[in-house]
């Protein structure tokens, strides 16, 4: 790999030299343990790219490193082995640099522990910019607070809002200081599922109006599918699949993540030859949406659970010892108890090892 060491960042690590043609954040087998009782391992072997100007999700059941990681991203934690490159070069420690993490990263915690809770809100983001420039400063913290929707909330106590009006101003108080990378840590689980949407869609204005690159850290899938140019996938410390979420959703590369992104049905090859599927595939996956119901008298099928989700009901079907979940429009009446007839719509096969 061609090396420089031309114009190093305000924030470099003393001899190092950059490595180019690597994208804008590039993990090498990065490892992490936490000393207790038992060492406990958070990410292992862990190598990974962000491109610039994207935003990135990073996803995994509870334990499996999505907090770790991003935290080694942003210089917060300091790698057992490997390293984290930004722009080329290798993002100091907490042992390299007085106050840990990148100069040119800002994080948002799970619980705004930067924000001051009794100074208001335009006083939390202002606080960030220097007094040099008073007109810049007043003009910079009034244009975040806009883009962010939370302008005629300036003279509220942070202590006074609501948790989704806590998110947005920890979000105003990281980008105005227009930081390159954006990290951001379960930032959707305070906040209403009402404005959920709408949060998403003003953090993704400002990514394609300022190139801003965002990380962020989620244990609901569902939240970042829509919002995501690509997802990592975690399972206890190590990479699973990195992709493009519609890629992984619809071709995922084991049961794991078909669980993880749609509470798939797993099936082994004797289940799925039941449903009519031949295949010499060990594993056979079936998100519940991909299956249609029928009543049938004389079908396989009984209807053991539903669960009405107000547009779909989820519909738990059973035949033997084969159980199936199926997302069903809730335009159509059905019943505990019912005999049912299952259609395959489509399925993903996992290919034998």
């Amino acid at each position: 790999m061609a090396s420089i060491s031309i114009n190093p960042p305000s924030c470099s690590v003393p001899n190092d030299v950059q490595h180019v043609g690597l994208p804008l954040i590039h993990g090498e087998n990065l490892s992490r343990s936490f000393q207790g009782k038992e060492p406990v391992v958070a990410v292992s072997s862990l190598s990974f790219d962000i491109n610039e100007g994207e935003v990135t999700a990073i996803i995994g059941e509870s334990g499996s490193g999505k907090s770790t990681m991003l935290r080694l991203i942003y210089g917060l934690l300091e790698p057992d082995g490997g390293e984290v490159r930004y722009r080329g070069w290798r993002v100091p420690n907490p042992r390299e640099k007085l106050i840990p993490g990148h100069d040119a990263m800002r994080m948002v915690s799970q619980g705004f522990d930067d924000l001051n809770t009794y100074a208001n809100v335009w006083d939390n983001v202002a606080s960030q910019l220097p007094n040099t420039d008073l007109e810049a400063k007043f003009n910079k913290t009034n244009a975040i607070l806009h883009r962010l929707r939370i302008a005629h909330l300036t003279k509220q106590r942070i202590a006074d809002l609501s948790g989704g009006e806590k998110q947005r101003v920890a979000i105003a108080r990281a980008l105005v200081k227009e930081p390159e990378v954006l990290l951001m840590d379960e930032p959707f689980n305070q906040v209403d599922a009402s404005f959920r949407e709408t949060l998403q869609q003003d953090i993704l204005h400002i990514v394609e109006e300022t190139g801003l690159t965002v990380v962020l850290v989620s244990h609901d899938p569902a939240e970042v599918l829509a919002m995501a140019d690509q997802l990592i996938v975690l399972r206890a410390g190590h990479l699973v699949a990195a992709n493009a979420p519609a890629l992984l959703y619809r071709q995922p590369p084991d049961s794991y993540t078909a669980r993880l992104l749609a509470k798939s049905n797993i099936l082994n090859q004797a289940a799925a030859s039941a449903l009519g599927i031949k295949t010499a595939a060990s594993t056979i996956i079936i998100h519940p949406e991909w299956l249609s119901l029928r009543e049938s008298p004389s079908g396989d099928f009984h209807i053991v659970d539903i669960q009405f989700k107000g547009f779909y009901q989820v519909v738990a079907i059973q035949h033997a010892s084969i159980g199936l979940q199926v997302i069903v429009s809730s335009a159509i009446d059905l019943r505990q108890g019912m005999q049912v007839g299952v259609r395959v719509i489509r399925f993903h096969e996992i290919e034998v090892q």
